[in-house]
């Protein structure tokens, strides 16, 4: 399960440009802050390599290595 924290994120969109799985989409919404914030649209393509965790300088975004299922 990914978790992006909105109120964290200034939509620098660094999570949508180097997933390498493309899980992450620009969302049409805007948030609190302002801003176009990443949207988890292919949960289902993530690998867990936690590179969107590690691009992102707000540490808006929280992946889990195990799902819910």
């Amino acid at each position: 399960m990914i978790h992006v924290n909105t109120n964290y994120c200034k939509g620098c969109l660094l999570c949508v440009e180097y997933c390498p799985k493309k899980v992450y989409i620009k969302s049409e919404k805007l948030s609190k802050k302002g801003v176009f914030p990443p949207e988890v649209k292919y949960p289902e393509k993530c690998i867990k390599c936690h590179l969107c965790e590690l691009m992102c300088p707000d540490f808006a975004i929280i992946v889990e290595d195990k799902d819910d299922k």
